[in-house]
């Protein structure tokens, strides 16, 4: 029993990584633009088709983890400028609408250059083998590469946006847009930054999902919902919620599932979700970036 609760929390711990990844540029989108993105989604499957392919043609996944990683965030730079800019203004639902417009012109546009089969990336070799734990549990030495990757662009992430210039435009911007570019700050070339760099986190995050989930079309839908879960639970625009509740959501998706019947395993997420709101509504860590 211990073995296996172990094992479990790992790879909740792995999908927490995940997510965090993901809903760290989303949780800033979402924090200063006031952007509902739902095609956030699709920029992780976007980069994971990417990294498969420079992988698959050079051999090296550290090459295709960068060139995702680049790729993805000139992508979202793109997207930006040419659609989402304009949305600043609009209500949520014009964003909702528009942002799934772009889901499902991503999806097809996978689909025309890869196909609609799904992919198996490979797994790096350095990666494949297993560490014995516990007497008799070896566990795949990739996915704890997963979680110290996280663990390392989490601490990172934080430093940047609480201790550097860029950081205190971020967090100023998120406070109030109209005064930060009253004192001369490019408040589009901020947007811009940040849209892309959030890009640049999902691409990162799926091209490490790659060697342990199928890359196929849509591979992005579920692991956005949970992502948008552990943004409402930590709190919109921090960076420390955003980690805090990714961790949560993803160890207690996970154990859920081993050992919960599969009815209420499904509905534990939303359950602990209600709960925190319950009790703090603008969630867990909500003033700060």
């Amino acid at each position: 029993m211990i073995a296996v609760l172990l094992e479990q929390a790992l790879n909740g711990l792995q999908l927490g990584v995940t997510l965090f990844l993901l809903a760290s540029g989303l949780t800033l989108v979402l924090g200063i633009m006031r952007l509902v993105n739902l095609a956030h989604g699709s920029l992780y499957m976007v980069g994971a088709y990417i990294a498969f392919t420079i992988q698959s043609a050079s051999g090296s996944f550290s090459l295709g983890l960068l060139a995702a990683a680049a790729a993805t965030a000139l992508i979202g730079a793109v997207l930006e400028r040419l659609l989402f800019e304009r949305l600043y203004q609009r209500g949520y639902l014009e964003q909702v609408i528009v942002s799934f417009g772009a889901v499902m012109f991503l999806d097809e546009l996978v689909r025309v250059l890869w196909g609609p089969l799904p992919l198996k990336a490979p797994m790096p070799e350095v990666f494949d083998w297993s560490v014995e734990l516990l007497p008799g549990l070896l566990y795949p030495t990739y996915r704890l590469a997963i979680i110290a990757v996280g663990m390392v662009v989490s601490i990172l992430l934080y430093l940047l946006v609480t201790h550097t210039r860029i950081g205190m435009m971020v967090r100023a911007g998120a406070s109030d847009r109209s005064m930060i570019s009253a004192l001369g700050v490019n408040i589009r070339d901020l947007y811009t930054a940040v849209f892309a760099g959030g890009a640049a986190l999902a691409a990162i995050a799926g091209t490490m999902a790659g060697p342990i989930y199928s890359v196929q079309i849509g591979m992005g839908e579920s692991v956005l919902v949970q992502s948008l879960i552990a943004i409402v639970i930590g709190g919109i625009g921090s960076i420390r919620g955003a980690a805090i509740a990714a961790v949560l959501v993803g160890v207690s998706d996970t154990i859920g599932r081993v050992f919960l019947p599969p009815g209420i395993a499904q509905i534990t997420v939303y359950v602990f979700m209600a709960a925190v709101l319950v009790c703090r509504p603008r969630g867990l860590f909500p003033a700060h970036v």
